[in-house]
């Protein structure tokens, strides 16, 4: 359908369209200035349905509406034409974080932290105004180039009066929806830090903490599985992030941050972590690339590197330098960075387990479970010669069997009476040699179970459908 103009708002072209409205750009001659209305069809519908999308579509322009805060989407107006309701809001000329995560783009740590932090920001602001926004989530969120982050559509939002959603109703994204969401429970921003921490774990990790092949698969994971820690993908990635991530995923909402604020203040904490190690690690180490803010750090440590040379050369004209220059090796020793811990393997966040417990993950085995083909880090192996001829007496490296799963609907995978993971999505197990008892768990059918010998050669497929 063709529009040129809805209420006062001249129609200048279209920025997308959804299952519920098309998104238009469009002129606001009152002040001249560029707008975004978002629109939502009527036509077709009952006079009862008409009413409900009409209610839900107007709580989003009074929800936000009362909202003026730099990291929420700006309302400027709502109204209707026949068979169009529509609101007319900022236009943000910038890209949702989800349009950035399908584009394989990798953002560092301190960047997850920033972008976190003030979503945090806006989440605090809304519920000090008692507003829940309850759909959290990346096509929610845009991001500019100059750093601004901004939380746009409000439209399942939840205010104290004349509010249209009710209890009882599961409005939001499976994907990041709370438990208390998904059980139809009230709502409050604990639920919003919720889907928060989803939003911090695809950030890192570039796939989200919950999936599965369809809707109660996913519903399940949210509900009673705990996804890995993100580090367990990135050994880059610092074990803070591990802590922050499973606090806000937390099922018990009394588990969680309490509120936005205590969330923004730990992401920045996080980030101005990283960012001294960034800078110590440009500091002792010369040959160290930085790139953005760091330039000034590289800058300083090509000039120290300079300085170096002169002072070399200097040292040929005189023995008292010597001293100077034991000194100078004292400093480098003594501020040199330690070398780093081997990785940890994969692991999973387990919201019963106590925060602290997850600041220093214990050694273990390598993982046995790969949801998606995680990268995981592998153990670090001491530097060996190049051999001109074959060893045949070398000792082959330590290899593991692939055991494959292709379960229906869904069940909860145990080894050796340990749970490893809910298959979909876990498709393959990696265990060392060994005999193991899996059994395959469905609440409503009974187990499934298998004997299996695993050698360094095995690939073994187990397909099983619960009926």
């Amino acid at each position: 359908m063709s529009i040129a103009q809805l209420g006062r708002f001249k129609i200048t072209g279209i920025l997308g369209k959804g299952a519920m409205g098309t998104v238009y750009r469009a002129h606001d001659p009152l002040i001249d200035r560029t707008v975004a209305i978002k629109t939502i069809g009527c036509a077709g519908l009952s006079p009862e349905e008409t009413k409900a999308f009409e209610e839900r579509f107007y709580c989003e322009a009074k929800s936000a509406g009362r909202l003026s805060h730099p990291n929420i989407v700006t309302i400027h107006d709502a109204g209707r034409t026949e068979d169009l309701a529509y609101i007319a809001m900022e236009f943000l000329n910038g890209r949702t974080l989800q349009e950035i995560l399908e584009a394989g783009v990798a953002l560092p740590p301190e960047r997850c932290a920033e972008i976190a932090a003030r979503i945090a920001d806006g989440l605090a602001f809304a519920h000090a105004n008692d507003v829940i926004h309850r759909d959290i989530k990346p096509a929610n969120i845009m991001v500019f180039d100059d750093g601004r982050v901004k939380i746009a559509d409000f439209g399942v939002a939840s205010i104290p009066a004349g509010a249209q959603t009710v209890d009882g109703m599961a409005f939001g994204s499976p994907k990041y929806m709370s438990p208390e969401q998904i059980n139809g429970l009230r709502a409050d921003g604990r639920s919003d830090i919720f889907s928060l921490g989803g939003v911090l774990y695809e950030m890192l990790t570039g796939r989200p903490a919950f999936s599965g092949d369809n809707l109660n698969a996913i519903l399940y994971q949210v509900l009673n599985s705990a996804p890995p820690l993100p580090s367990s993908f990135n050994a880059q990635i610092p074990h803070g992030f591990d802590r922050i991530v499973a606090r806000a995923l937390a099922k018990d909402p009394d588990k969680r941050y309490q509120n936005a604020t205590q969330m923004a203040k730990a992401l920045r904490r996080e980030r101005h972590v990283v960012r001294s190690a960034q800078k110590d690690r440009v500091v002792n180490d010369p040959s160290a690339t930085s790139t953005g803010k760091d330039v000034g750090l590289a800058t300083s440590a090509s000039k120290t590197r300079a300085e170096a040379g002169g002072f070399s050369r200097f040292l040929r004209f005189g023995l008292p330098t010597l001293v100077v220059a034991g000194i100078a090796v004292g400093s480098v020793l003594y501020f040199s960075d330690e070398p780093a811990p081997a990785a940890t393997p994969s692991q999973s966040i387990d919201s019963a387990q106590p925060v602290a417990d997850i600041a220093a993950p214990p050694a273990v085995s390598p993982p046995l479970q790969t949801t998606e083909a995680p990268v995981t880090a592998t153990p670090e192996v001491p530097a060996q010669p190049v051999a001109t001829t074959t060893n045949e007496d070398a000792a082959p490296p330590p290899a593991s069997g692939t055991v494959r799963l292709a379960i229906a609907p869904w069940g909860e995978i145990h080894v050796n009476g340990k749970m490893r993971g809910v298959s979909p999505p876990l498709n393959e197990l990696r265990l060392p040699p060994g005999k193991y008892k899996i059994e395959i768990r469905n609440s409503s059918f009974t187990p499934y179970r298998r004997q299996v010998d695993i050698t360094a050669s095995t690939t073994l497929r187990i397909k099983h459908k619960f009926e």
